[in-house]
């Protein structure tokens, strides 16, 4: 059997060196969030996003600010699962001069504009995000959420290398208990912390022109454990180094083994199969019930996404040869193929 031999940090570690080139001993993965994404130079090359999804129990909201160094967008996206009702926001900014985005995974941001405010405020361990949205689709949509970053709890924090040029520090955030609401029009959803779990996508690197990924995410409370999923293949394979980790009540189970996705990409919404490389540590068949697609091309920059929402079955087995039932368990798969 082949695995990954991936190195654990565990002491506070810059990710550039002083020329913003990667520095060697930042790869690896971390349990907290202890790895500095300073990124500098590489001119119109780096790539700083700070994403949240937020699983309720009627609704899957979601939010994101990507800084692209020659633009800033800027999503909210709402999806209620029972209709199948879905509006999104998106907000432009060329260059983004004025946006900082932080350097450490949790840090206040926030970004003000005429169309969209969206602030995320962290203190006292944790995220207060406050989103208003004067026209989504036509309605009012207001959201008052507090997300819960646990002392106890640990996440997942990788650097993964192509090279000393090009490099991405991940870090995932799983299983953040939620309170709070999400108002659009008239109708009020509410979030509590027992049932209603964030998860948090940082990332902060220097990418290639071309790019791809498959990406795998879960958070829920199942037969009494808070349960965490996050899977990645195509970007880090080759690389040495994962995104793949199951988290059982806040504790990392790192899993060092490539991931494969299989799907069908004339009919995303037919059931993905998903699986460890070389054993069956990894064994999850995923069966969507909604599909976001999302195309650009802006000759320059081009970008296909598929993002599904649907429910995880199988089974992960942990390191310590515990296996893990997984039953319809809410979670999204994607694929995005970008030239950026």
């Amino acid at each position: 059997m082949t695995q990954h031999a991936e190195k654990e940090i565990v002491d506070a570690t810059l990710l550039c060196d002083q020329k913003g080139n990667l520095n060697p001993a930042a790869i690896g993965y971390a349990k907290k969030p202890i790895i500095l994404g300073n990124l500098k130079g590489h001119f119109m090359r780096k790539k700083k996003w700070n994403n949240w999804y937020i699983f309720g129990d009627d609704i899957l909201f979601a939010t994101s600010i990507i800084h692209l160094d020659y633009a800033v967008i800027c999503s909210v996206r709402f999806l209620e699962y029972e209709t199948q009702r879905f509006c999104e926001k998106i907000v432009t900014i060329p260059l983004g001069k004025k946006l900082k985005m932080p350097e450490r995974v949790l840090e206040t941001v926030h970004l003000n504009n005429e169309e969209l405010k969206l602030q995320l405020l962290f203190s006292n361990g944790e995220t207060h995000m406050t989103v208003t949205i004067p026209n989504f689709e036509g309605d009012l949509l207001h959201a008052d959420l507090v997300i819960k970053h646990q002392v106890e709890d640990e996440s997942l924090n990788v650097v993964v290398p192509w090279n000393r040029q090009t490099f991405h520090l991940t870090a995932k955030h799983l299983s953040l208990p939620v309170n709070g609401y999400v108002k659009l029009d008239s109708k009020s959803y509410t979030f509590n912390e027992e049932d209603c779990f964030a998860v948090l996508d940082f990332g902060r690197g220097v990418w290639p022109r071309n790019t791809a990924w498959n990406r795998a995410m879960a958070s829920q409370k199942c037969r009494g454990h808070r349960i965490g999923l996050n899977l990645g293949g195509l970007w880090t394979d080759g690389t040495g180094m994962t995104e793949n980790a199951f988290f059982l009540d806040g504790k990392l189970h790192k899993i060092h083994e490539d991931v494969i996705f299989h799907y069908n990409k004339s009919d995303y919404m037919e059931p993905w199969q998903i699986h460890t490389r070389f054993t069956d540590d990894v064994q999850l068949s995923f069966t969507p019930f909604f599909e976001r697609e999302d195309s650009k091309d802006l000759k320059l920059v081009t970008s296909s996404l598929h993002h599904m929402v649907g429910y995880y079955n199988g089974q992960i087995r942990l390191e310590n040869g515990r296996c893990m039932k997984i039953q319809q368990m809410l979670g999204t798969v994607e694929e995005h193929i970008a030239k950026w």
